[in-house]
């Protein structure tokens, strides 16, 4: 009994409350068919092709410097997407060096390509220009 009374004075129960009480009336849901949902085809989506255009201003430049200086002279070429043939004969080795140091870092960050195709000729070409074929750098005469 004590425990009935400690009950209703924490947590005291209105009996009002279950005369207002009504019973809410479940709602019958009805299944509703549905119809798959289909896209329809287009002859247009089904003949997409990709279209590759071909650079009709491609541009190829030599260069043969005579100071390190005109390094900076190439690579803004290589900036403008044009191929570069670097004569380096008229250099002095260290110079050659570092013209040929300058221009492979140039052309890393083009993400383009450099390669020796004769004794101190080089060929520098940006992303767009892609080079096929081996030039043999031997001295061997058959």
């Amino acid at each position: 009994m004590a425990f009935e009374k400690l009950k209703n004075f924490i947590a005291p129960v209105d009996e009002d409350d279950d005369e207002e009480y009504e019973e809410e009336e479940e709602e019958v849901k009805v299944p509703v068919q549905q119809q798959p949902v289909t896209k329809p085809v287009s002859t247009y989506e089904s003949q997409k092709t990709t279209v590759n255009r071909i650079p009709t201003d491609a541009q190829m430049v030599l260069f043969e410097p005579r100071s390190f200086e005109e390094a900076e002279e190439i690579a803004r070429h290589l900036k403008q997407r044009r191929a570069c043939v670097v004569n380096l004969h008229r250099l002095q080795r260290e110079y050659a060096q570092r013209t040929i140091d300058f221009l492979t870092g140039v052309v890393f960050a083009l993400d383009g390509t450099i390669q020796k195709i004769g004794h101190n000729v080089i060929l520098c070409t940006p992303k767009s220009v892609s080079v096929d074929g081996v030039i043999s750098l031997d001295s061997d005469d058959d």
